[in-house]
């Protein structure tokens, strides 16, 4: 009875030793998976961070990006540790997937927070960068971000194509009598911003803000569902961690 007793609990931790590596192999892809938004939220969309004041988003997208690589690590870790059958190890894994979690709770917490705030800030600062800084020759980073923002989300001005008027550049000469710049225009030519026709360049209504806030809002979505489904994997796997670890632990040396 004691030999199909132990050969029973011998088949449980073999499965757990199966279902766990399985587990990790896929936290491990999940985590290339954070890395790769987090990555490319500061790469790709660089420069319309650098058209917001706060640095809540920048947080969130380095969070994701420290967690991914955790997790990745986690992962290796946790293949080690299942077929090694360490408690040790275990342990450590049991740790790194509860400061996984805890940053995911910090990043979900700041996405949150600035979810609530986003609106008020751009009302607040995109039509003063637009107006003040734009043009001018210690702010090129801010010129490149606003003329790529109205190319892409195909808009003119915070609010509207008429805040161009109290631009500095716009009314100094440097603008070579342009109403707004050429970035606003359907189709982008040098000295094509002269002309402020619906015919010529965009106008739509909330202007750029709206483009934003819209894009922004719709990102911080991806990455709490991504923050939401690597929690889930995580809870999953702590269940399995708890599991092996009492398993090995009623084994004899």
């Amino acid at each position: 009875m004691g030999a199909y007793e132990e050969k029973k609990e011998t088949c449980g931790t073999i499965c757990l030793k199966y279902l766990l590596f399985t587990f990790n192999f896929l936290f491990w892809l999940a985590g290339g998976v954070v890395m790769a938004v987090g990555v490319w939220t500061l790469v790709e969309k660089s420069d319309y961070i650098s058209l917001l004041s706060s640095k809540t988003y920048e947080a969130s997208a380095y969070i994701l990006i420290l967690a991914g690589a955790i997790v990745m690590v986690t992962g290796v870790l946790g293949c080690c540790a299942t077929f090694k059958e360490q408690r040790r190890l275990l342990r450590v894994y049991f740790v790194l997937l509860l400061c996984i979690f805890l940053l995911e709770i910090l990043a979900g917490v700041l996405a949150y927070i600035y979810y609530q705030q986003l609106n008020e800030e751009l009302k607040q600062n995109l039509r003063e960068k637009m107006i003040q800084k734009y043009q001018q020759s210690t702010h090129e980073h801010i010129t490149g971000a606003v003329d790529k923002l109205q190319q892409e989300f195909k808009c003119c001005g915070s609010n509207s194509s008429s805040d161009w008027a109290e631009s500095i550049w716009i009314r100094s000469s440097e603008a070579n009598g342009r109403k707004v710049p050429d970035s606003c225009c359907k189709t982008p030519s040098e000295f094509c911003g002269m002309r402020d026709h619906p015919s010529n360049i965009y106008k739509v209504e909330g202007g750029c803000i709206t483009k934003l806030e819209t894009f922004i809002l719709d990102h911080l979505k991806i990455i709490g569902a991504v923050g939401v489904g690597i929690a889930c994997v995580q809870i999953v796997g702590m269940v399995f961690t708890c599991c092996l670890y009492r398993s090995l632990k009623a084994e004899p040396y």
